[in-house]
């Protein structure tokens, strides 16, 4: 995010009471990877599991000395939560009376709580332009333009990558809705051409890299980000090259706190294992959803409905009862007192490891 993004998102952030000490930490961009023009080829990481620092950690400040020197960490997580009713309508009326926050099972007291729709987004669009999207394409160029148009307000930003057997970077961070507009028309089918780039060449065969896309999306471009975060995707959801693997995927984006919402083009001859199956996953993990798509006009719906959720968000933020600087994943439940309602949230995150 730009400074005079981040600058807002702080003191949107200290408003609404939350830890901002995190916020400020930011890792300096290549240079080959700033402004809008396009990229080219972004490579991930040889090997697996590589680590990041977990997010929303805060120390607060030591004391002065007098005779003994104490230290206290506090682990402060927030988490975004969109509420629907029976009929899929977003409830805007709850309190934080109304909510239940569980850490592996333990309750957790809310301090912080507020009905979110001003905070900065960071959006990562991410588009499939493998060679099953060809007769899609199109569609969604226009849908996606539009959208950016329409969902981005003043100090948010967005990225555009696409993939096939390669990942490229069509657009850097902007605020700019007519620069995102002319890289998502900047995407073609098969981009990398017949030829791979050296250094991400597939370890399964060649095809679709959409894991390294959310990987490098996530860690490489939204873990130093402040604000809410999510990545949209429009994808068949089959990957056929990638060299990281899905819970690669889905763990730099619960590094990063960010939501994968998925564009479902469905391929009824996807293999199994993949296409809906990944997609569900992948969104789940997260606090994302997945939006069957089968025509023109449900792409246009399916980005109303993912608009509609950026802005319509509550916060809730707990300090951690586990203390243990442990670097393990900790599972999160948001439970509201409300019958037949749908929660998107989080699942949980990594603690901060000593």
């Amino acid at each position: 995010m730009r400074m005079t993004s981040l600058a807002a998102a702080l003191a949107i952030l200290c408003l609404a009471g939350y830890p901002v000490a995190s916020a400020i930490a930011r890792n300096t961009r290549a240079s080959s990877a700033q402004g809008a023009s396009q990229q080219g080829p972004l490579r991930p990481p040889s090997s697996q599991n590589n680590p990041a620092p977990a997010a929303d950690q805060q120390e607060e400040p030591e004391p002065p000395e007098s005779g003994q020197r104490l230290k206290v960490q506090t682990t402060v997580v927030n988490v975004f939560a969109t509420v629907r009713d029976h009929h899929n309508t977003i409830i805007t009326d709850l309190n934080k009376e109304d909510f239940r926050v569980y850490e592996d099972g333990v309750e957790q007291k809310v301090d912080y709580f507020t009905k979110q729709v001003d905070l900065p987004i960071s959006l990562a669009i991410l588009m499939d332009t493998s060679g099953s999207m060809t007769e899609i394409l199109g569609a969604e160029q226009e849908a996606a333009s539009r959208f950016v148009h329409e969902v981005l307000h003043k100090k948010d930003e967005a990225l555009v990558m696409s993939f096939d057997t390669d990942v490229n970077l069509l657009a850097d961070f902007t605020e700019d809705p007519a620069v995102l507009s002319r890289a998502i028309r900047r995407a073609t089918i098969n981009a990398a051409g017949p030829m791979i780039t050296p250094g991400t060449v597939p370890t399964r065969g060649g095809g679709t890299n959409l894991y390294d896309a959310v990987y490098l999306a996530c860690h490489d471009e939204l873990e130093s980000e402040a604000g809410r975060k999510a990545v949209v995707l429009l994808t068949d959801a089959e990957d056929t090259g990638s060299k990281l693997s899905e819970g690669d995927a889905i763990e730099s984006a619960q590094r990063a706190d960010a939501a994968i919402h998925i564009i479902l083009i469905t391929d009824p001859r996807a293999t199994e294992g993949y296409g809906p199956g990944v997609a569900s996953k992948m969104t789940q993990d997260t606090g994302g959803r997945v939006i069957n798509v089968r025509s023109d006009k449900g792409l246009e719906k399916a980005f109303d409905v993912i608009s509609e959720e950026l802005r319509s968000q509550y916060v809730l933020g707990y300090s951690s009862t586990n203390t243990k600087r442990d670097g393990t994943f900790r599972k999160i439940k948001v439970e509201v007192n409300r019958p037949d309602v749908k929660i998107l949230a989080r699942k949980g995150y990594y603690a901060p490891a000593s």
